[in-house]
């Protein structure tokens, strides 16, 4: 073949196109896979720091299967639709909460601790300048704060960011989110010298007073969709 004709050059370039797009088409593949391993670690990690689990330096996938011990999917009715933990690891919480609230299929995490059965629910808003989210662990008595985690995409450093401080989370430890009537109320974040009317309170972000009505709302609307579950569904043992 004439290595100088045109032909050769076209057929050469349209080789070389076609390896350099296969090469890297199995460069992305492998780079998508690591990155979504990466995102669900991050997500195991979130779900465990609400438990108050250091996976610092740890296998987070082994102590993620070490205190979750069940994942179950729920509707509004507190109806359980799932019980498998991979399923209720998938679900697209943002999704979800763009549907109505009767169409919703929700994710709750069934928790271990010393021994004792704990809830966590994912939680997902809107903050000052984007979106915000997190979990909350409750006790079995599926009322008692037993401890919380919250991050964001972009609050303004020093104050909505804040919301990732342990002095901001661990205020909301021993909080309940029922009232004496076994009501659901949430938990009210308030302004210095504010009191909340008829449910329990924590301190907002001094200076990030939007982010902290953000999680308010938060907390309010994504624990508000587990009400029926909270309070009148039971389920088997967490093995």
């Amino acid at each position: 073949m004439n290595t100088n004709s045109n032909g050769y050059t076209l057929v050469y370039a349209t080789i070389m196109v076609v390896v350099v797009a296969l090469l890297l088409a199995f460069v992305s593949s492998g780079l998508k896979e690591t990155q979504n391993a990466n995102v669900k670690l991050d997500k195991k990690k979130q779900i465990l720091s609400s438990l108050d689990v250091n996976t610092e330096g740890q296998d987070a996938d082994a102590l993620y299967d070490q205190y979750i011990k069940k994942g179950i999917v729920v509707n509004s009715k507190g109806e359980i639709l799932s019980e498998t933990k991979e399923e209720a690891f998938d679900i697209n919480v943002k999704k979800e909460l763009s549907k109505k609230l009767e169409e919703r299929h929700i994710p709750l995490y069934i928790a271990e601790v010393d021994g004792k059965t704990k809830y966590i629910i994912p939680l997902r808003g809107t903050g000052l300048w984007g979106p915000i989210w997190g979990y909350l662990a409750l006790d079995d008595d599926k009322n008692t704060v037993f401890g919380t985690y919250f991050s964001h995409e972009a609050e303004t450093p020093g104050l909505g960011a804040n919301i990732t401080d342990a002095p901001f989370q661990k205020q909301f430890i021993g909080k309940h989110i029922l009232n004496d009537k076994d009501e659901f109320v949430s938990i009210a974040v308030m302004k210095a010298g504010k009191i909340a009317t008829n449910r329990e309170q924590v301190d907002a972000i001094s200076g990030g007073t939007i982010t902290s009505k953000g999680v308010e709302d938060m907390l309010s609307n994504c624990i508000g969709q587990y009400e029926e579950f909270l309070q009148h569904t039971t389920i088997g043992g967490t093995n």
